[in-house]
């Protein structure tokens, strides 16, 4: 972690993706936002809770950090958002706790949030 990487980097396993990742394997784009940064991240925390087995953990200024809990076997991953406002991006990190492969699963669900984030959020 580091003042221009608030998030900690993936590890060397496949379950992981991150926004500030230079590794293709882990790498994803940002969240791009409009507007007022407080009601981006308000609009983002619904978004996410919306999927099942979400619980929010920590939430500052700029930051999120929630967890999601697979239904069929409890697997937890950690997933992360980061609001930089000069940029007007919101940076993430989704990792699984323990195993090597999640078979692409945060990758997934990164992709779905920032689907719905998107559609609801530049909406006409």
């Amino acid at each position: 972690m580091s003042s221009s990487n608030p998030l900690k980097a993936c590890p060397d396993k496949p379950n992981c993706v991150s926004t500030f990742s230079q590794d293709r394997r882990h790498s994803m784009l940002p969240l791009n936002f409009k507007g007022d940064q407080s009601e981006s991240l308000q609009h983002l925390k619904k978004v996410v809770l919306s999927f099942p087995g979400t619980e929010l953990l920590s939430e500052k200024e700029n930051y999120l950090h929630f967890t999601f809990k697979s239904a069929f076997f409890g697997f937890i991953d950690d997933v992360e958002f980061y609001l930089e406002p000069n940029q007007k991006v919101i940076h993430f990190r989704s990792v699984s706790r323990t195993g090597y492969s999640d078979l692409g699963v945060n990758r997934k669900r990164m992709n779905a949030i920032v689907e719905r984030f998107s559609h609801i959020h530049f909406a006409p």
